[in-house]
């Protein structure tokens, strides 16, 4: 099918080329064409004079317009006005009680949190820690290229290329292995703070029952509140006594965890929370 459609492009685009009187017949009435003589023909042209090609029947073109349709027309136009279908009746449920709003600043409860405050601290020696070696292992890599560059050296061209090639292989295997290892922190971190998320959405349900509140903002989207609607301090107070720390895993427990299979698992959350 590609092919074919090739080759009616390429033949329009020839058609296009051709004179206006290639198509025109000279015993057709109503042509007006401007006196240009008679050509003479070629040979060839002579031939297939006494022998004309017999071009296929292509039939009817295509109509610009289609033709209208008066049932159709006014079919779409019924369509168009018809109105809302009746609804059914619904039972009558009681009401949601009165709101009784209340605010928190999850941020500040969050930078507060000793529990969230030691995952921080130990997520960020890890993360120093990955960089240092890795700051060694670039050292290793200049050291060795600047050797490989140095005519002193005196290798022949075969070594010279081998050795090159080992330290692309090493530079690409250290590379990946640090995002890896980037990857572990990050999904350990993920575990120490997620628990950290499912206490305090916990404790601010007993706090706000505790009020008598059955509605709570965040309170950066409140333009204007009261302080005795704002529950920050007591969420923050109770977190820390139930939760006064967490342990983040090593990383040794998510030895299966790639920099690929972090990212595939992190755009898979994205999705589903769209």
């Amino acid at each position: 099918m590609r092919h074919i459609s090739r080759s009616i492009a390429a033949a329009a685009a020839v058609l296009t080329l051709l004179p206006l009187t290639a198509y025109a017949q000279s015993s057709q009435p109503g042509w007006f064409l401007p006196s240009q003589g008679a050509p003479e023909r070629a040979p060839s042209e002579a031939r297939s004079a006494r022998h004309p090609v017999r071009l296929p029947d292509l039939g009817p073109a295509i109509p610009a317009t289609p033709k209208p349709d008066p049932a159709a027309e006014a079919q779409a136009q019924a369509q168009a006005n018809a109105p809302i279908p009746t609804l059914p009746q619904l039972i009558h449920e009681n009401p949601p009680p009165a709101p009784v709003i209340g605010v928190i600043g999850v941020p500040d409860v969050l930078q507060a949190s000793t529990a969230a405050q030691g995952v921080d601290k130990e997520i960020q020696r890890r993360r120093s820690a990955l960089t240092t070696e890795a700051q060694k292992e670039q050292e290793l890599w200049r050291r060795t290229q600047e050797a490989l560059a140095d005519p002193r050296a005196r290798l022949a061209p075969d070594e010279l290329r081998a050795r090159e090639l080992q330290l692309q292989n090493r530079i690409a295997s250290d590379q990946l292995a640090f995002r890896n290892q980037e990857a572990r922190i990050q999904a350990a971190a993920q575990v120490a703070l997620g628990q950290i998320e499912r206490t305090l959405i916990a404790v601010i349900r007993q706090v706000a029952t505790s009020r008598g509140m059955n509605l709570v903002l965040h309170r950066a989207q409140v333009a204007l509140n009261m302080n005795d609607f704002d529950i920050t301090d007591e969420v923050t107070k109770q977190l820390n006594q139930v939760l006064p720390s967490v342990a983040v895993p090593p990383d040794g427990a998510f030895a299966n965890v790639t920099a690929a299979s972090l990212q595939a698992q992190q755009q898979q959350q994205g999705q589903q929370g769209q």
